[in-house]
């Protein structure tokens, strides 16, 4: 295949030669299998956003994915062979030459005015061509040593018109191996080099240096304009690169003259030394055979699979695992802080009603006593809490107001404290919930963990209803401090226990003795009680009654004072676990989403590096390695 040589290559189709098994049929399927997985990642929901640039790019590699699968899924693939270069040039003289004729309007298979022109076999069904290739000006040909192969000449990469570069850029995509044609002039113009440097990764190259008759000369670098490409083409990795000196002109004019013979146009006469035409036309016919079609196919798709894994890897979510961890030790501190600084507005939301909390204390501390001390505690009560919004739990009073039979504590409580709680909330919780959400997003930033990934799901946090969570804490609390008051534990449990036996007993026991002593004097000594002695039966027992009392509101209190300090305490340990609860699992949640995310990003690479391992084990494309430049 190295054009300096005499005389061309042999063909290569014996079956020693042949890649093992159907290498592009079995690749077709595992491309199509890419396809499906790289659509079903972009289709889904993501934590980790893609940009639009980012997720165009990966919409295109889908594309060439499907486009390649289809491309290959057949048993002779078709091998695209596209002309650039600038205005001037040759390209189309040179199609003309390997045509043997001009290209007449009249061979078109359909009227169009369209610049580039597409010259295949015409066994090849044109619904075969890529979709783009069909908007082309067609042409049709019967030369055997060209049946897989598809020539596109393509219009000016220098062209003033704008729209000429896109339809360049648009078929781009569809070659396989490029065919750079220069001339003496415009062989290393800057906007068609750098278009080669861009797609040189991607497509095989090969170089026609034309009008050769006008590159003989030494040119103003000291060196031929082939000498000067090649120097510049090994710059760029190409150590062997495929360089064929053309004079198509030339060749076409003898065609013109003589038509052409075996196969070829006469011979023109006074070539200058080293002209290749013959060369190029025994590359494209019997250089590039069906095992270089198929390795050239490989090589292109091996490209686009390392073009996955470069994609796949830039959109990779990171991990932010470490950066979760120091986020919600941070938020720790900051909720604890806030828990207390609510606890704090509650309870002073709750100071207006200290009167409800001691009557609710109260009454749930008298289930304990009973008989006379019961009695005379449901009435000191009824007397003291006459006013409370909580009457209606006491059946006394509830009767004697109108109000309602004894209901469940919490039924009662519950609307006692959401009231305090919409009250709380109206004038300050919902401003700091919003201020809250606003620290820990800048300490998240301070710890390294992107805001446009925390910003929503904390904001979606920050909008439940948290009345109801503070009312429940509030509950609680009142419920441990309730049950710490009237169910002691350690000495209190016991001067408890003594204080409520002594108060249900003694009181009886003094009703008894003191009836009995004044009834025992009447009998056995004749004495008959006046107005006093008579009264000390109930004054007694009430004395006892009321010592005992005062005992209890002294060792025992259940006072507000006594237990707001308690209620503070215990109300803070609940909106902090409350807070905890529904903040800091956030940014551990979008970190494991982030790895499912990463994971499945990996999974792709690793399923295409696999397809690409197993792709470069299976092709050969040493005898088309010089087309890649290294």
């Amino acid at each position: 295949m190295n054009p300096t040589a005499d005389t061309p290559a042999a063909p290569a189709d014996s079956p020693d030669e042949q890649p093992p098994g159907p290498l592009l049929r079995t690749l077709a399927p595992l491309l199509r299998g890419l396809e499906r997985q790289l659509r079903a990642w972009l289709d889904a929901r993501r934590t980790y956003p893609l940009t639009m640039l980012q997720r165009a790019e990966l919409e295109g590699v889908a594309n060439d994915l499907g486009r390649q699968a289809d491309a290959l899924d057949v048993d002779k693939p078709l091998l695209v062979v596209m002309l650039m270069g600038g205005t001037g040039v040759g390209k189309s003289t040179l199609l003309n030459a390997l045509a043997g004729s001009p290209i007449a309007q009249s061979s078109f298979t359909r009227p169009t005015t369209r610049d580039p022109v597409v010259y295949f076999h015409h066994s090849v069904r044109s619904d075969r061509l890529d979709p783009a290739l069909r908007l082309c000006r067609l042409v049709q040909h019967d030369r055997p040593g060209l049946e897989q192969k598809v020539i596109v000449d393509t219009p000016d990469l220098d062209s003033n018109d704008l729209a000429n570069r896109e339809k360049l850029k648009a078929l781009l995509p569809i070659a396989d191996v490029v065919l750079y044609v220069g001339s003496q002039e415009k062989y290393h113009d800057q906007l068609g080099w750098d278009l080669f440097k861009e797609q040189r990764r991607r497509r095989a190259f090969a170089f026609v240096l034309n009008k050769w008759d006008r590159c003989v000369q030494v040119g103003e670098t000291g060196l031929r304009p082939d000498e000067d490409l090649l120097k510049d083409l090994k710059a760029e990795g190409f150590q062997n690169p495929l360089l064929f000196r053309t004079n198509a002109q030339a060749w076409l004019d003898a065609a013109n003259k003589t038509g052409p013979t075996n196969g070829l146009p006469s011979t023109p006469g006074d070539l200058p030394e080293g002209e290749q035409f013959p060369l190029l036309k025994n590359w494209l016919e019997l250089g590039l055979t069906r095992l270089e079609i198929e390795a050239v196919k490989a090589r292109g798709v091996g490209q686009l699979l390392a073009h996955i894994t470069r994609s796949a890897g830039d959109v990779r979510p990171p991990d932010l695992s470490a950066e979760a961890e120091r986020v919600r030790t941070a938020w720790e501190k900051t909720v604890g802080e806030e828990a207390g600084v609510q606890a704090d507005v509650l309870v002073g939301t709750l100071e207006p009603y200290r009167t409800e909390v001691e009557h609710h204390f109260s009454v749930e501390g008298q289930q304990r006593f009973r008989g006379l001390m019961a009695a005379y505690l449901r009435l000191t009560t009824m007397v003291r809490y006459a006013g409370s919004r909580l009457r209606d739990r006491h059946p006394i009073t509830g009767r004697l107001f109108g109000g309602k039979m004894e209901t469940p504590v919490e039924w009662n409580l519950g609307a006692f404290v959401q009231d305090c709680a919409r009250a709380a909330g109206e004038r300050v919780l919902d401003q700091r919930t919003t201020a809250l959400i606003n620290r820990l997003l800048v300490e998240a930033d301070q710890k390294g963990f992107p805001l446009g990934l925390l910003q929503e799901p904390t904001a979606a946090v920050g909008r439940l209803d948290w009345r109801e969570r503070v009312t429940r804490g509030v509950i609680d609390a009142l419920a441990e401090v309730e049950q710490q008051a009237t169910h002691p534990t350690g000495w209190r449990r016991w001067l408890r226990g003594t204080l409520g036996f002594l108060a249900n007993t003694l009181p009886e026991v003094s009703l008894v003795a003191t009836a009995g002593i004044i009834l025992w004097n009447f009998i056995v000594n004749q004495e008959t009680p006046d107005l006093f002695r008579m009264l000390l039966i109930a004054l007694v027992p009430l004395t006892v009654i009321v010592v005992f009392h005062l005992l209890i509101l002294l060792l025992l209190p259940i006072r507000w004072p006594a237990i707001r300090g308690e209620f503070r305490t215990r109300l803070g340990r609940h909106l902090t676990a409350e807070l905890g609860r529904v903040y800091l699992p956030v940014p551990g949640e979008i970190a494991a989403a982030l790895q499912t995310e990463r994971k499945q990003v990996e999974t792709l690479v690793a399923e295409t590096k696999q397809v690409g391992d197993w792709l470069a084990d299976r092709q050969q494309a040493a005898r088309v390695g010089e087309l890649y430049g290294g």
